[in-house]
Formats: C-alpha cells, structure tokens, sequence
C-alpha cells in the first residue's frame, strides 16, 4: 500500500466551509457563519472543487445549488465532522475520567429520592457526582450537547445513535384527591371535574403529554385551567381542596409533607360503560454515551434499580397504603433502547 499524502485530501476548513454554504444556502451568508469574507468562502469551494476534480455548486442556478457530487460531499463531509467530534470528545473524557467527575441529570421527582443514596453508595469511592435537576426535554438536550455525562429521563429514544438507554422500571399513574372530598361512587374523570377543577402538569412536560393523551383516548374532557411544571405546587392546590391531579407514586413522595391532607386512588376505580379505566404508567430510563464512562452506568443501573426494588417501594408503598409490587414495575431485565 502506498503511503497517504495531505495533499491528496481536502483540509478541514475547506469541508467545513463547504457544509456551512450547503446548510446556509448561500455564500455570504457562510461567510457570516465563518467569520471570513464572501470572497474567502468562494476560494475555498473553488480550492476544493479543483482538489476533487468536480464541480460542486451549479452556478448557473439562482441561487447556486449543490450539484449531485455536491450533495454527495456534503453528507460525508457532515458524517466525518460529526466523528471527528466524537474523536475529540472521547481524548478529553480520558482527562475526565481521571478527574472522576461525572454529571448527573434526573427529573425532578427522581433527583430527590436518589440523592441521597448516590452519597452514602458513593461514599470513599473515585467518582465525584455532581447531580443535577429538570424536566426532560431540557435534560435529553444537555446530555446530547454535553453538558451531561448520564441523565435519567421518561424518554425511551435517542436522536443521537452513539446515546444508549436503558430502562429502570415503570410507575402507574394514581388519581390524587383532597383527603375531605366525599364522593358516593366513581363515575368518569370527567364527571368528577364537574365536582372539583382537575390540576395538570404542563403540556411541555412529560407527564403533562402523556396524561394529556390518557385523556383524550379515553374521551375524558376537562377544562385547562392551572397548570405546573413541578408537583409540590400542583399538590399544594389539591391538598387545600382545590382541585385533583393525576400523578406517579414518586411524585407524591417527593412531596409527601402533603400525604396528611391528600389521598390516593387508583384509576381503576373510576368506569365507563360499565368497564374499569385502564392504567397509565410512565418508564425511567438511564441513557449516556456508550464506551466513553467505563463500568460506571451499569453500576448506577444496578444501584438504582436493587434500591427501588428493595427500599423505595416499600417506603412509598406504605406511606399510601398500596401494594409494594404496584409501585414499581421492574421487568424482567434491561430494556435498551438506543436507535
């Protein structure tokens, strides 16, 4: 095999100027993006036009459109840059691996139980963890810029192929009531929002989507009036006796200093035409980089999930009289989701 030669590829910054014209449309707004001036940016596609032996742009065209040999380049060019970003990524988490800092993202009711086993779990341990907090559609995109090394999330699916998820367990979904509202019998959702205002999780958030979709299934209407991102607000409505939400068993006991003044019903208890309601459950999953952090995600994996089978279920369960198994529903094993 001969050796390479430089001189036979193209340079970074000629790639890079060509996928800023292709997804820009035009030269001078490339030259904006690149900080160089319109004319710079033509010499550079014209460079690499003579280097590959092609044209790229059909010029003849108003505006100038990529020629099929330009749209070719254009997706290896986006291919190659996004690996080479990966490559620089990967160098400067060895330096991070010795530094032992890992960034930690969970949803808000998933952060406040697991923090305190993280400490005791990790206590003398190499790994320093820095846990933060948020709703998942904000911690789905720090973990795909970076910004996150692990985060714990409702999302089973990844944009972005190198992420891998797995999933932890499962929780349903209860009806939360003022605990002095008396009801004779339960009919529908609907019927009772006649009787009392029904509080919701905001539509950005996970909950707030699939409770929002629960509904709409299953034919149960109700006016939006107050609307949270958090649970310790939305509780605080129905434990004054304002209004009842649906919501987990993690989330009530994340904000269980309401437990005295609220109460927990299942969804099966309410019917329509004679048959229960079914069941609405939402799934944990713990999604990070593969081959970037070593044997520390299957051993958060592992910590969390023998936790929750062994200690939070039954806390929970017993702070609101349910069942340890209807809790939490772990499977049978890691359900991965990574495409």
């Amino acid at each position: 095999m001969e050796p390479l030669s430089a001189e036979h590829y193209p340079d970074w910054d000629l790639l890079i100027s060509w996928v800023c014209v292709v997804e820009s449309g035009s030269m001078s707004d490339a030259a904006d993006r690149l900080g160089i001036s319109q004319g710079g940016v033509s010499q550079r596609i014209k460079a690499l036009e003579t280097l590959l032996d092609t044209t790229l742009l059909d010029r003849g065209s108003r505006p100038a459109r990529p020629t099929a040999a330009g749209r070719r380049l254009f997706e290896h060019a986006t291919d190659l840059l996004r690996n080479v970003d990966q490559m620089v990524e990967s160098v400067r988490n060895v330096t991070r691996a010795k530094r032992t800092v890992v960034r930690l993202g969970a949803i808000d009711s998933f952060a406040a139980m697991i923090g305190p086993i993280l400490t005791r779990a990790l206590a003398g341990s190499a790994h320093q963890i820095r846990l933060w907090s948020g709703i998942t559609p904000n911690l789905d995109a720090q973990l795909e810029s970076r910004q996150l090394d692990i985060a714990v999330t409702m999302n089973g699916y990844s944009r972005v192929p190198e992420i891998k998820r797995l999933k932890l367990f499962s929780e349903p979904y209860f009806l939360v009531l003022p605990k002095a509202f008396e009801v004779d019998h339960f009919t529908t959702l609907a019927e009772l929002g006649k009787q009392l205002q029904f509080v919701r999780y905001s539509a950005r958030s996970i909950n707030g989507q699939q409770v929002d979709a629960y509904l709409s299934a299953h034919g149960e209407y109700m006016e939006r009036t107050c609307e949270f991102d958090a649970t310790d607000p939305l509780l605080s409505l129905v434990a004054a006796g304002l209004g009842f939400a649906l919501t987990t068993p993690l989330c009530v006991w994340q904000s269980r200093h309401y437990l005295p003044d609220i109460r927990v019903v299942p969804l099966s208890a309410f019917a329509r035409h004679g048959r229960a309601s079914a069941e609405l459950h939402r799934s944990f999953y713990l999604a990070f980089r593969e081959n970037e952090l070593g044997s520390l995600p299957a051993n958060l994996f592992d910590l969390f999930r023998n936790t929750f089978e062994r200690q939070v279920a039954h806390d929970i369960a017993q702070a609101l009289s349910l069942n340890a198994k209807s809790v939490f529903i772990l499977g049978d094993g890691p359900e991965t989701s990574g495409e």
